[in-house]
C-alpha cells in the first residue's frame, strides 16, 4: 500500500477525544518562542564533530542515564536535554536534538501546542496514537507505522492515546531541518511491507520517491529485528555523518561496544559501522549530519 492509500485510510472524522489531556496549550493572545531558535540556543555544547580529529569519535549513553519525568499520565525518558531535564553534556547529536521514550497512559495525551522549523518523527512501539494538527489531519498511527511532520512555517498538533483500556509507547524523535519556513507538512506510512528480518531496512530518507517518509534534512533511518548471532555492516550514506543507534530490545555489539535496552550509542567519522546481536535484538539506526547549517 502506497503512502497517499495509507494515509487516506487512516484518516478519521469528527473532533478530538475529550480524554486528551490539554498540556502546553497556546492561546491566540501569547506569543510563542520559536521552536527552532529556542533548541539551536543551546546547542553546540557536544557531539559537533572536531575538524582537527582524525580518528573515530563516540559516545555512550546508558539506559539508566537518561533524563526521566513522570506526570502520571506521561513518563518519558530523555535521551537528550529536554523540558526541566537539562544536561549540558547531552543537547544533541548533530542534527538529532530529541529522542523522547514516552508511554502515555489510556485516555490521557499531548493537548494542542505549537512548533516551527523542525521535522518531527514519531514510532510507536506499542498502542495507537491518534494524532490531529491544524493542517485538518486527524490519523491513527500504531506499531508498525512511521509518522512525520515538517513544522516549518509553524503548526498546531496534539498527540493523544487512541485507547481506554491500555497504554501507548512510542519515540518522538526532532530533527533541525536544513531549510527553514518550508510550507508545513504531514505524513505517515506503514512499514509493514518493506520490514525485513536479519538486515537494515530503510523508513526515512531525504528523498520522496525513496522507501519510508522523507525530511528536510540529510538523514536515513533504519529499523532492524536480528536473532541472536547475526552480524552485518552499515555503510553510511554521507561521510559527514554520523550515526546513532539506540537499542529497542536485546543486546547487540556495534563497531566493538556492547549494548543493552534503550542505550544509546553515537558514533562518528567513520565510513561504516559493524553490528551483531549477541541475542534477539531490535535497533533504531539514525544516520545524521553533523554539522547543523
Amino acid at each position: 500500500m502506497d503512502r497517499k492509500d495509507f494515509l487516506k485510510k487512516s484518516m478519521l472524522t469528527g473532533a478530538l477525544g475529550l480524554g486528551a489531556v490539554s498540556v502546553l496549550k497556546a492561546t491566540s493572545n501569547q506569543k510563542e518562542t520559536s521552536t527552532y531558535e529556542k533548541l539551536m540556543q543551546q546547542v553546540g555544547f557536544n557531539h559537533i564533530p572536531n575538524k582537527e580529529e582524525k580518528t573515530m569519535n563516540t559516545v555512550l549513553h546508558k539506559a539508566e542515564t537518561r533524563g526521566h519525568a513522570n506526570h502520571g499520565w506521561l513518563d518519558s525518558h530523555h535521551s537528550f536535554s529536554f523540558a526541566n531535564y537539562h544536561n549540558p553534556e547531552r543537547m544533541h547529536f548533530g542534527v538529532l536534538r530529541v529522542l523522547n521514550d514516552d508511554r502515555v497512559q489510556a485516555g490521557q495525551g499531548f493537548g494542542t501546542h505549537p512548533h516551527d522549523n523542525m521535522e518531527i518523527i514519531s514510532i510507536p512501539l506499542e498502542g495507537d496514537l491518534e494524532h490531529k494538527d491544524s493542517m485538518g489531519n486527524v490519523a491513527v498511527i500504531k506499531e508498525g507505522d512511521v509518522q512525520v511532520m515538517s513544522a516549518g512555517t509553524g503548526i498546531y498538533h496534539s498527540e493523544y492515546n487512541k485507547n481506554a483500556d491500555k497504554e501507548v509507547k512510542f519515540l518522538q524523535i526532532w530533527l533541525f531541518p536544513n531549510k527553514k519556513n518550508v510550507e508545513p507538512r504531514y505524513d505517515q506510512i506503514s512499514i509493514r511491507d518493506i520490514e525485513k528480518e536479519n538486515e537494515f531496512y530503510q523508513v526515512l530518507s531525504p528523498n520522496s520517491d525513496d522507501s519510508g517518509v522523507w525530511v528536510h534534512q540529510n538523514a536515513w533511518f533504519h529499523l532492524g529485528k536480528f536473532e541472536s548471532g547475526k552480524e552485518t555492516k552499515y555503510e553510511l550514506k554521507d561521510k559527514n555523518n554520523g550515526v546513532y543507534a539506540f537499542i529497542l530490545d536485546g543486546k547487540v555489539e556495534i563497531s566493538g561496544q556492547e549494548l543493552n535496552k534503550r542505550d544509546g550509542f553515537g558514533i562518528w567519522d567513520v565510513e561504516s559501522i559493524d553490528f551483531k546481536a549477541n541475542e534477539n535484538v531490535r535497533v533504531l539506526l539514525m544516520e545524521v549530519p553533523m554539522n547543523i547549517s
